[in-house]
């Protein structure tokens, strides 16, 4: 059986190709670099006109052809509506014309499902820390429940807007861990954890607002908002009682964020996991592998349920392959 999977919640058009096993036959992804951040209609038009070109190119990696397909999925929800319908139009296309099930997958969920495929961990809590998601999740009573989450903008949107102002390019995360590596210097910026939730914005103008080096600036975003995200996350570590932390999403391939996590899972005796870097971003495997696990438990998206939810709530999914 071969499940394909599409993703398009943002810049990414991603098309991933797996077997029942779960092991990844192809895995193609074909980005939107903004200049002046994400334009929704530009980075649709992106996916549109990739569609085709990455359909094909996973079909020859994976060495098969569009009628060896038995299921098609697809991200759902959430992300930026015009890039969402534009792969849930090409997912329906597809599942029509080889007459295959259609599932329709939450993309913050597939994050975690791909982690759980690619480690060893069994039932983690997910740092999910993305461009347009920061979320803190757990398995609970059958269903992934937020335990935190920012109360503004995501941290990968965060970095971003601080490069984008300091003419870095997109993403921007890359950079700044780069330049971070050449601070001589810590500047105080604002530490903003409420409860269980943290906020970004505060620190953002605060850091665009400063006369510091930038280097010095990098190095201090890094540092405050990677303890912040280290600090809720231990917290959700505590109050599950869980002994394992997944880390997903693309910021999760920062070195230091990986780092902070690793100490402080080891200090409380528990493991830190984290996916292979082209499965820590947005990705069409991490889609079909979920589509599979779905499609196993007895979900399938009927035509007309089919449409994408941009506001798609991680603890809105009924776990039925968890039970």
């Amino acid at each position: 059986m071969h499940i394909l999977g599409l993703e398009g919640t943002a810049h990414t058009l991603g098309v991933g190709i797996l077997d029942e096993e779960g092991n990844v036959l192809a895995n193609v992804m074909k980005s939107y670099k903004p200049k002046e951040g994400i334009h929704p209609r530009e980075a649709a038009n992106h996916h549109a006109s990739n569609m085709l070109p990455a359909i094909n190119e996973a079909l020859e990696t994976a060495g098969i052809v569009r009628e060896d397909i038995s299921l098609v999925s697809f991200s759902q929800g959430p992300g930026l509506g015009p890039c969402l319908r534009t792969v849930a139009t090409a997912a329906r296309a597809l599942s029509l014309a080889l007459k295959v099930p259609l599932v329709g997958v939450n993309h913050c969920i597939a994050h975690i499902e791909i982690g759980r495929l690619t480690t060893d961990c069994s039932d983690p809590v997910l740092l999910y820390a993305s461009g347009g998601n920061t979320q803190v999740i757990a398995f609970s009573r059958g269903r992934y429940r937020v335990f935190g989450e920012t109360l503004d903008i995501g941290v990968g949107n965060m970095l971003d807007k601080f490069g984008r102002m300091n003419h870095m390019p997109f993403p921007a995360g890359p950079e700044i861990e780069r330049r971070a590596s050449l601070a001589k210097g810590f500047v105080e910026l604002p530490y903003s954890v409420k409860g269980m939730d943290v906020s970004f914005s505060g620190i953002l103008t605060a850091s665009l607002n400063s006369s510091s080096p930038l280097d010095d600036l990098c190095y201090s975003l890094q540092e405050t908002v990677f303890a912040m995200l280290t600090e809720v996350t231990e917290r959700a570590l505590a109050h599950t009682s869980k002994n394992e932390v997944l880390l997903g999403g693309g910021v999760a391939r920062n070195k230091r964020l990986r780092g902070m996590v690793e100490t402080m899972a080891a200090e409380r005796g528990a493991r830190a996991y984290a996916p292979p870097g082209p499965l820590c971003v947005d990705n069409g495997a991490m889609i079909a592998w979920t589509g599979y696990i779905m499609y196993k438990a007895g979900c399938e998206t009927p035509l007309e349920k089919s449409a994408v939810m941009q506001n798609y709530r991680t603890d809105e999914v009924d776990i039925a392959w968890r039970k």
